[in-house]
C-alpha cells in the first residue's frame, strides 16, 4: 500500500508539473508576440475591426535617443486637438475642387483653397482647431510678443548631410496646427494699385555692327557649349541628387535630396534655349516629393527659398507664366511654400531657419534663433512675395513683411547698431529677453493649473523650470518633454526637479494651452551671438541687403519703405566699410572691409582689410540702386567695386580670384600711390625684431668666430710643443699611428631670415600679387558674385569692355575647372606648377547663376532686360508688375 500511495502521489505531481508547463510555455509565446502586435507587424485578419492610427505626433519613436542627440523629444502631452484620421483628410480633400485640373497629372497632393479664399492653396490636410495664443491686432505690434530661442543648426549645408539609413516606413511631413497664427485680417496685404514709374536701368544698346555680333555670338555658343556639358554629366550620373561630384562621377545631397541643380538650373534651361532639357527635367520635378527626406533631420530654409522656390518661380515665370503648360512648377512651388510656412509659427513670426519637418517636432511651439545670420533672416521677401503675386496668397507677403519691419525698425532704432543703417552678423531673432524678471508662475497658468496649485500644497511649491534647475524636491517621474539642447531649445522641457530629472506633477498650461514656461519678457530684433559685433557685407550679411532695392522693383515701388533701407545701407558702406588697396599700377578699385565694434559702438571700430569672392556682389547691388534711386555717384562706386573684383581675377596665377584674402588699405581712396616698403610692413610687421636678431647674430658670430681660433691655436701648440718652447719629447706621436683627433668646434650660429628676405621668400611660396597680404583660402568653388557684378555694369553701362573682362574670366575659370563630366572647385587658385587640384564638388549655382550670367553677358540684351526683371540672389528671374 505504501508503495501505490507514493506512487500515485508522483504521479499528482507530474499531472501538476505538465499543466504548470503547459502554461508557462502558452504564455511565453504570447510574450514573443508581443513586440510584433506593439509594432504593428502582424497582419490583421480579414474582417477585424480595424484600429485607427495615433495622430503623428502622438506616435511613439521606433528608434533609439543616439549618444550626443541633442534633438528634443516629443511632447509627452499636447493640449491641442489632434488631426484627423488620415482617410478622413483625404475623404475631405476629395470632397473639394482642385485648382489644379487641367493641369498635367503629377504626383502630389491635390491643392485646394482651404483658408477661404477663392483660388488660394494648402495642403490637403485639414487644420484642428487649436488653443490660440495671444496675438497682436496688427503687423506692428509683431516685435513685442514673447519668445524664446529655438534651436539653430550653424553647420554649413553642405557639411550637414546625415548618413542614410534604411527604414521600414518613410517619414513624411504633415500640416501641423499652427501655434501662433495670424488672424486674416491682421495679415499685412500686397500693395494694389498700378506700379509708380521707375527710371529705366538698362542701357539703350544701338544696333551693332556684323562683325560685333559675329564676336558675341561666337563667345554665347562657347558659355551654351559648357552649360551642356555641366548638364549632361548631371543627367548621366546624379539624376535626381542634387549635385554631381564632376571628378568621382558620384552625388552629394546637402539640400535634401529634392535635386537641386535640377530645380535650379531650370530657367538657365530655357534661357539658353535647351528646351528638350527643360522638358525632362519638368517631368522630373513632378516626382519630387518635398514632404520627406533620408538626408537631413531638418530643412535649411534660406537655401531652400532660394534654390528651390526661387528656381521653381523663376521657371514658372520665364517659361510663360500662366500662360504657359508648365503649371506644374507653380503648383509644386505652392507645395513646397506650404511646407516652409512652418517656420514663421513663433509667437513674433520671426522664422525659424533650420526646421526639424518631422511630425514628432513639428507640432511643438518653437521660437526663432537667438543667433539667426542676417542674410538667412532677410533672404526670403522676393521668393515668398513673387509666390503672393502669382497666386494671390496674402499670407505668404505677411510672413515676409513682418521680417522687413522688424529690421526697418532696428535699422530706425537709436543705438540699435553699431554703425547706423547695417546689421551686425547675427541677430537675437526669439523676441525673448531672458535676462528680465519672469512674473510668477500662478500668475500666468491656465485657471485649472491654479486650482490644481491651491488643492495640492506640496505640488504648488514646484517651480517650472528656465534653464536653472531650481526647483524644489519633488516625486521622481519621468514627465515631461527631455532636450539634450538645453535651456535653448525652445522646446518646453516640462517640470523639474533640483537635480534635472522630470517629476510625476501633470504638466500645467497657460490659457493660452503653452507650456506654463514658455513665457518671457518681449523684445524686438536686438543684436545676436557672442563677441563682438561684426559687420560686413560678406557671409551671412550680403544677400539681405541686395534685397532691399530688389524687392523695391518687385514690388512696383508701391512700399517706399525698401528704398529708403536700401539708401542707408549704401550711405553706411561708404562711410564706415570701403577702401582701396595698395598695389602696383595704383589701381583705381575699391572693395568692403569687414568691421568689428568692441563696445557696440562706432567709437572703438578694428578693421579686417578682407577681399572675399562672396562681397563681389557689391558692385552690382550699387550701380543697380544707383539707376533705380538717381543716385549716379553710386553707379561709379559699383563700378570701382567690379573693377576690384576683375583685378582680384587677373593678378592670380590661374586667372582666378581665391575664396577669402586680405589686402594692403591706402590710407586714402583719393590719394593711393604703392608703396613697397610699407607693402613690405604689412606682410611682415616684425621688422624691428629682425633688425635686433641680426645684430645678435653679428655679435654672436665673432664670439663663435674668436672661440673657434682659440681652438685651432690650442690644438697647433698640442701638436707641436716647440711653439710654445715646451720640451717636444713630451708629446711622442700616437704608438699606434693613428691620426690626432680632429677639432671639435662649437656650432656655428644660424643666420636669420633679413626682413627683405622673409617677405620675398613669403611672397614667393604664396606667389602673392602686390598688394595682397594673406590668402586665407585659395579655392573657387565655382561661385557667380563677380561674373554678376560684371553682367550688370554691362547692362547698365553699355560699355563693350565689360564683355572683354567677363571674356577672360570665363576662359580662365573653364581652363581650370573643367573635367570629363562637367566642372569642379579648385582647391588652390594661386598653384603655379600644374594644373590646380580639383575638390570634386559642383554646386548647384555653377548651373544657376554662374554660367547664366556669363551667358547673358553676351546674350541679346532683350533677353532678360533689367527694366523687364528681376533677379533673385540665386540669379532667378522674377518678371516685374506693369
Amino acid at each position: 500500500m505504501f508503495r501505490l500511495r507514493r506512487s500515485r502521489v508522483l504521479l499528482a505531481c507530474a499531472v501538476v508539473i505538465t499543466v504548470l508547463l503547459y502554461h508557462v510555455y502558452k504564455n511565453s509565446a504570447q510574450w514573443d508576440h508581443s513586440p510584433e502586435i506593439w509594432r504593428a507587424k502582424t497582419a490583421p485578419q480579414a474582417g477585424a475591426p480595424q484600429a485607427q492610427p495615433k495622430p503623428a505626433h502622438d506616435r511613439d519613436h521606433d528608434h533609439e535617443k543616439r549618444p550626443g542627440d541633442t534633438r528634443p523629444q516629443k511632447p509627452s502631452h499636447d493640449p491641442r486637438p489632434p488631426p484627423p484620421p488620415p482617410d478622413a483628410a483625404a475623404a475631405a480633400a476629395d470632397d473639394e475642387p482642385s485648382p489644379t485640373q487641367g493641369a498635367p497629372t503629377i504626383r502630389i497632393p491635390e491643392l485646394k483653397t482651404s483658408d477661404g479664399v477663392k483660388g488660394g492653396y494648402s495642403l490637403p490636410t485639414k487644420v484642428p482647431s487649436v488653443p490660440e495664443a495671444q496675438l497682436p491686432s496688427g503687423h506692428e505690434e509683431h516685435g513685442k510678443q514673447i519668445g524664446d530661442e529655438g534651436i539653430h543648426f550653424v553647420d554649413p549645408p553642405a557639411k550637414h548631410q546625415a548618413d542614410v539609413i534604411a527604414t521600414a516606413t518613410t517619414v513624411h511631413w504633415t500640416k501641423p496646427s499652427e501655434w501662433f497664427p495670424v488672424p486674416e485680417e491682421s495679415l499685412i496685404l500686397l500693395p494694389t494699385g498700378k506700379p509708380k514709374t521707375i527710371p529705366s536701368v538698362q542701357f539703350a544698346f544701338a544696333d551693332e555692327s556684323p562683325a560685333a555680333k559675329a564676336k558675341r555670338e561666337q563667345r554665347l555658343a562657347k558659355v551654351k557649349e559648357e552649360a551642356v556639358h555641366a548638364w549632361s554629366g548631371y543627367k548621366k550620373y546624379a539624376w535626381t541628387h542634387d549635385e554631381l561630384t564632376p571628378v568621382s562621377n558620384g552625388t552629394k545631397d546637402p539640400f535634401c535630396g529634392w535635386a537641386a541643380t535640377l530645380v535650379d538650373a531650370l530657367d538657365t534651361l530655357w534661357i539658353m534655349g535647351l528646351k528638350d532639357e527643360f522638358e525632362d527635367a519638368v517631368e522630373a520635378v513632378k516626382e519630387i516629393d518635398f514632404t520627406t527626406t533620408p538626408y537631413r533631420d531638418e530643412i535649411p530654409v534660406f537655401e531652400t527659398t532660394i534654390r528651390y522656390l526661387g528656381g521653381l518661380l523663376g521657371a514658372y515665370d520665364v517659361a510663360g507664366g500662366h500662360d504657359s503648360k508648365y503649371r506644374v512648377l507653380l503648383d509644386k512651388a505652392v507645395e513646397l511654400a506650404e511646407i516652409l510656412m512652418g517656420v514663421f509659427d513663433t509667437p513674433n513670426r520671426m522664422p525659424v531657419l533650420y526646421y526639424n519637418w518631422k511630425p514628432d517636432f513639428t507640432v511643438n511651439p518653437k521660437r526663432a534663433s537667438t543667433g539667426a545670420g542676417v542674410a538667412e533672416l532677410g533672404t526670403l521677401s522676393m521668393e515668398f512675395t513673387r509666390l503672393a503675386q502669382l497666386t494671390g496668397k496674402n499670407k505668404y507677403y505677411d510672413a515676409v513683411a513682418r521680417i522687413t519691419d522688424a529690421l526697418e525698425d532696428l535699422q530706425n532704432r537709436e543705438n540699435g547698431t553699431a554703425i547706423p543703417g547695417i546689421f551686425p552678423e547675427h541677430l537675437d531673432a526669439s523676441g525673448c529677453n531672458r535676462s528680465a524678471p519672469l512674473p510668477s508662475t500662478l500668475e500666468i497658468s491656465s485657471e485649472a493649473a491654479q486650482n490644481q496649485a491651491n488643492d495640492d500644497p506640496q505640488r504648488a511649491s514646484i517651480e517650472y523650470d528656465t534653464g536653472n534647475n531650481s526647483s524644489p524636491d519633488a516625486n521622481e517621474g519621468d514627465h515631461g518633454v527631455q532636450s539634450g539642447a538645453g535651456s535653448h531649445s525652445g522646446f518646453h522641457r516640462g517640470p523639474r526637479k533640483r537635480d534635472g530629472r522630470p517629476t510625476t506633477a501633470p504638466t500645467p498650461f497657460t490659457a493660452k494651452g503653452l507650456p506654463a514656461d514658455w513665457d518671457c519678457v518681449a523684445q524686438n530684433l536686438t543684436a545676436g551671438g557672442w563677441g563682438p559685433g561684426q559687420y560686413s557685407m560678406g557671409g551671412n550679411q550680403d544677400s539681405a541687403y541686395e534685397y532691399f532695392p530688389k524687392q523695391y522693383v518687385l514690388l512696383g515701388g508701391l512700399v517706399p519703405k525698401y528704398r529708403a533701407m536700401h539708401e542707408k545701407v549704401a550711405e553706411a558702406v561708404k562711410k564706415y566699410l570701403l577702401f582701396r588697396p595698395m598695389a602696383e599700377g595704383d589701381p583705381d578699385i575699391l572693395f568692403s572691409a569687414k568691421v568689428l565694434s568692441s563696445d557696440g559702438t562706432a567709437e572703438k571700430l578694428t578693421y579686417d582689410y578682407e577681399v572675399t569672392h562672396l562681397t563681389c556682389f557689391l558692385g552690382g547691388m550699387f550701380a543697380l540702386g544707383g539707376k533705380l534711386f538717381d543716385r549716379p555717384e553710386d553707379v561709379e562706386v559699383g563700378k570701382k567695386l567690379t573693377d576690384g573684383c576683375v583685378w582680384a581675377y587677373e593678378v592670380m596665377p590661374t586667372g582666378i580670384m581665391p575664396e577669402y584674402a586680405k589686402a594692403m588699405p591706402c590710407k586714402s581712396q583719393h590719394d593711393c600711390h604703392f608703396d613697397q616698403a610699407a607693402w613690405y610692413e604689412a606682410l611682415d610687421p616684425n621688422k624691428e625684431q629682425r633688425e635686433k636678431e641680426m645684430e645678435e647674430y653679428h655679435a654672436k658670430t665673432a664670439e663663435w668666430q674668436h672661440q673657434v681660433d682659440d681652438l685651432k691655436t690650442r690644438q697647433a701648440e698640442e701638436r707641436n710643443p716647440r711653439l710654445t718652447g715646451g720640451d717636444e719629447s713630451a708629446s711622442p706621436p700616437d704608438a699606434t699611428g693613428s691620426p690626432t683627433k680632429e677639432l671639435v668646434l662649437p656650432p656655428k650660429p644660424q643666420k636669420p631670415l633679413t626682413h627683405e628676405e622673409f617677405v620675398s621668400q613669403q611672397i614667393q611660396e604664396q606667389h602673392l600679387p602686390s598688394g595682397f597680404v594673406s590668402l586665407n583660402d585659395k579655392r573657387y568653388i565655382l561661385r557667380p558674385e563677380a561674373i554678376e557684378s560684371v553682367w550688370y555694369m554691362y547692362r547698365i553701362t553699355g560699355d563693350t569692355e565689360w564683355q572683354e573682362k567677363g571674356w577672360r574670366m570665363f576662359n580662365a575659370v573653364v581652363r581650370a575647372t573643367r573635367t570629363a563630366a562637367g566642372h569642379s572647385a579648385i582647391r588652390n587658385v594661386a598653384a603655379v606648377d600644374g594644373p590646380p587640384t580639383l575638390e570634386d564638388s559642383m554646386e548647384s549655382f555653377w548651373l544657376a547663376e554662374t554660367l547664366k550670367y556669363f551667358y547673358l553677358l553676351f546674350a541679346p540684351p532683350d533677353v532678360i532686360s533689367l527694366d523687364e526683371w528681376v533677379l533673385n540672389t540665386e540669379a532667378h528671374p522674377f518678371r516685374r508688375p506693369t
